[in-house]
């Protein structure tokens, strides 16, 4: 009897393994997204994949701190309003915030390396524009396209790594490197954009992108090779444009919420109806994306584990960093009457180290016993070092490097760790979204942050950056408490479950 019921369940093993083969046969392929797409022939060129990638990564990034050191010039010299001094920065992170589950998603339909080279394309144009800028109009126009460039560019650059390199110790090498440079470039434009204003106009922080971008963009032609073009029409109709109008309608609402709360207050009706829409646009999105064929997201992506973890992390960790790195800027040029030169090579420890804890995570994850518990030691240095922050002296900055190392050190593992988790284990043609959507939890932490540890400061201090240390202090708190929470996030999954190995 044994037997009997041992040979009729490898039957019916052998007919789910055809009828599974079968309908992988049958299945159609996303246009443009074939693996000689991501793998193209052995030349001097593909060997450039992972540098440009790095590089256009890096000047996404970089763009956001690079422009607040230039903001007084801007301000200046186009003779703009208070009003929108914040909107320089504001337009360029609702458009990027926005659009990235879009460009995710188009990335994995359209073709990744078109996707990439358009992106950047357009960003670099976008570049060029402000750096030409004549007047406000013109400047806020060209950092809302350069959103828009920058939301098509990075879902691809990450889903090239992800699906150009197989799941283990050659991916996890990739996507350190790409957390790295992301750690780098934020820290980079403190002290780059300080240089270039101290040692020219605030224009070049603008026109440093278009050389760079155009380059990557003609190398990338070649180290990038599509290899299925004629099937752009039917991808385009595909997309599903009502679940992206209303996801990015929701992500740019939120984002444009939380930047302009501190301005506006929070009471204000602008700000609650921002919100209230948001909300009502979120809920929508839902709805449609239950009843459509091919959504633009299937919600059955989010039973994955890890993409729901590395999501929650990846808003932790974008909250802590986009405030920390404004707060502590304006601690070092206001409190203690740095430049902001040197206040950019106070914080420049933490790109540095955070650069070596991005390449370094892979062999970091694999000595530590994995992926997840390599997130719970990150997120724990960087709650460490944040506490230290709260202590923060009032007319010495000296033990503030030692601090900004461990909160570096904690800021790229734990990047690097949740696109890891996020990834491992979604299929190839999912790869685009799933970049897009840990961008867009980054993103709209980092817009939250900018928002609420300056409002923590204020509160606490009475007055941001003057002499109003006890203010500082309770952003940093705040931003302990961000570290603590990702830190569980990747603690409660430990114990007893199979970690994401990092081979």
């Amino acid at each position: 009897m044994s037997k009997t019921r041992g040979a009729a369940r490898a039957d019916l093993d052998a007919e789910a393994r055809v009828a599974t083969a079968e309908a992988d046969r049958r299945r159609p392929v996303p246009a443009a997204t074939s693996r000689r797409e991501e793998h193209p022939a052995g030349s001097w060129l593909s060997r450039l994949r992972l540098p440009l990638i790095l590089v256009a990564s890096f000047m996404m990034v970089l763009d956001f701190s690079i422009v607040n050191v230039a903001l007084p010039s801007i301000q200046r010299d186009l003779r703009l309003p208070a009003s929108l001094d914040d909107w320089v920065v504001t337009a360029y992170a609702i458009t990027f915030g926005g659009l990235l589950v879009l460009g995710g998603r188009a990335a994995d339909l359209l073709g990744r390396r078109r996707l990439f080279v358009v992106g950047l394309t357009l960003f670099s144009l976008a570049s060029l524009s402000g750096g030409m800028a004549s007047d406000a109009v013109m400047l806020l126009v060209s950092r809302a396209v350069q959103g828009i460039g920058a939301a098509l560019t990075l879902p691809a650059a990450l889903s090239l790594i992800t699906t150009g390199y197989p799941e283990g110790r050659e991916r996890a090498r990739a996507l350190g490197l790409y957390g790295a440079t992301a750690s780098l470039g934020f820290v980079a434009g403190q002290v780059l954009g300080g240089v270039l204003v101290q040692l020219t106009t605030w224009r070049s922080v603008f026109l440093v992108n278009v050389p760079v971008g155009l380059v990557t963009v003609v190398l990338a032609l070649g180290a990038f090779r599509a290899t299925e073009s004629g099937r752009l029409d039917a991808a385009l109709r595909r997309l599903d444009l009502r679940g992206a109008i209303l996801i990015t309608g929701a992500v740019a609402l939120a984002v444009f919420a939380v930047s302009e709360g501190v301005v506006l207050g929070w009471g204000s009706p602008l700000v609650i109806g921002a919100v209230a829409v948001a909300v009502a646009a979120t809920v929508g999105f839902v709805a449609a994306e239950a009843r459509h064929p091919e959504p633009l997201v299937r919600l059955s992506m989010f039973r994955h584990r890890g993409l729901r973890d590395g999501s929650v992390v990846a808003l932790l960790l974008g909250l802590w960093n986009g405030g920390e790195m404004l707060v502590l800027s304006l601690y070092l040029q206001q409190d203690l009457h740095q430049s902001p030169l040197l206040a950019g090579l106070v914080i420049a420890p933490q790109g540095a180290v955070g650069f070596l804890a991005g390449i370094f995570g892979a062999s970091i994850a694999r000595h530590v016993g994995g992926t997840r518990r390599l997130l719970a030691i990150t997120g724990a240095a960087a709650a460490v070092g944040f506490l230290a922050l709260t202590q923060l002296p009032a007319h010495h900055y000296d033990a503030v490097l030692w601090a900004v190392t461990l909160v570096g050190f904690g800021t790229a593992g734990t990047s690097f760790g949740s696109i890891v988790v996020a990834s491992d284990g979604m299929a190839d043609a999912d790869q685009g979204l799933v970049g897009g959507v840990i961008n867009t939890a980054r993103q709209v932490g980092a817009a939250v942050g900018a928002s609420l540890l300056p409002t923590v400061a204020v509160a606490a201090g009475g007055h941001l950056g003057m002499a109003a240390v006890s203010g500082d202090r309770a952003a940093m708190a705040v931003g302990a408490v961000a570290a603590v929470l990702a830190t569980a996030v990747a603690w409660r999954r430990h114990a007893g479950r199979p970690q994401t190995a990092v081979l």
